[in-house]
């Protein structure tokens, strides 16, 4: 449930529009589908509105986007708070000079990348994805945020999966999420 808000009528519709698909894409893998949430309109808007309404006035100036999903949420967000949107993107496909974190998977490693200039030192920003499982891409954004001197005010997604135990991985940061998964 929604930290600080757990009794917000908007959260069991959210939860009840996430489907569950088990062995996807592979035996043992519960997988949280967001595009039945993404069909609800209702539910999707409620995602959005709560998000909204945390954020709206904090002084959020970035919000940060993980690829791919972070990309979904990530953009009416940051135009309804008056902030930026900036693609945090898997190798190779943001055009421009970019930097790079390397994050580690259950087997070997990945990088992310964000382009140079898009984030300013003393910029506030939120990391928005649909999902924190191990933490992985999450802490990669974070590190890649206060590289080039932003404040990471937050991390939100939708889901977590606390088995995974992802948020003891965010070295301190604070994790808003709405629901937790199956």
């Amino acid at each position: 449930m929604a930290s600080n808000d757990a009794q917000d009528p908007r959260l069991p519709r959210i939860s009840s529009a996430i489907r569950v698909i088990p062995d996807f894409p592979k035996p043992g893998i519960m997988f949280q589908d967001i595009t039945t949430l993404l069909l609800d309109t209702k539910a999707f808007k409620d995602t959005i509105d709560l998000f909204v309404e945390r954020y709206r006035d904090q002084n959020i100036s970035v919000v940060a986007g993980v690829e791919a999903r972070g990309f979904i949420f990530g953009p009416p967000i940051a135009l309804a708070i008056g902030a930026k949107f900036v693609p945090m993107r898997k190798p190779n496909k943001l055009p421009g000079e970019v930097i790079s974190e390397e994050y580690s998977l259950e087997y070997g490693t990945d990088k992310m990348e964000m382009h140079v200039g898009a984030v300013q030192a003393g910029d506030r920003a939120l990391v928005i994805d649909d999902l924190i499982a191990t933490g992985g891409t999450l802490c990669a954004a974070i590190k890649l945020l206060e590289r080039v001197g932003a404040q990471v005010v937050e991390c939100a997604c939708v889901i977590e999966l606390p088995e995974l135990k992802g948020r003891e991985k965010l070295t301190g940061k604070p994790l808003f999420v709405l629901v937790k998964g199956a």
